[in-house]
């Protein structure tokens, strides 16, 4: 796969060779189609929001086709198209994930911050942060719907 890899926060992102990711419990492959470039994007690249790691591949206005599928995965399928938005991954387990306020995470994992994103050729996602879109709208109209409102 290759990715744009932001190596060091402030400095340009750099188009690297990397290993294809194999998806782990609960995770998916998605072959990327279409990366929205958000604001927020730039605020990672330039090291403006907290939490930032690093080496790390932006991008969260991901739209793409599932390509493979990790253990425990259910409700999706190999081919499926999908978008994955900016929370990419919450604890399951404080007070806000328990009454359904996922968006209010203590320890929330943030695609393309700090998770790798979808400036990429392929991606990983937790499938429970996948969205199914279905045919009729295209990838590139689509995917700037993904950004953090």
């Amino acid at each position: 796969m290759y990715g744009m890899v932001l190596k060091a926060l402030g400095h340009p992102l750099e188009w690297t060779e990397l290993p294809d990711p194999q998806p782990g419990p609960l995770e998916v492959r998605v072959h990327v189609a279409a990366c929205g470039v958000c604001r927020t994007d730039l605020h990672v690249v330039d090291g403006e929001l907290s939490g930032a790691i690093t080496p790390i591949i932006p991008g969260h206005e991901i739209i793409g086709r599932i390509d493979a599928i990790g253990p425990g995965v259910t409700g999706l399928r190999i081919g499926e198209r999908v978008g994955i938005p900016w929370l990419g991954h919450t604890c399951g387990a404080c007070g806000y994930c328990k009454t359904g306020r996922e968006n209010l995470c203590y320890n929330p994992l943030f695609t393309g911050h700090t998770r790798n994103g979808g400036f990429a050729t392929t991606t990983i996602a937790d499938s429970r942060y996948v969205f199914p879109l279905g045919e009729e709208v295209s990838d590139e109209a689509l995917a700037p719907l993904l950004a953090p409102a």
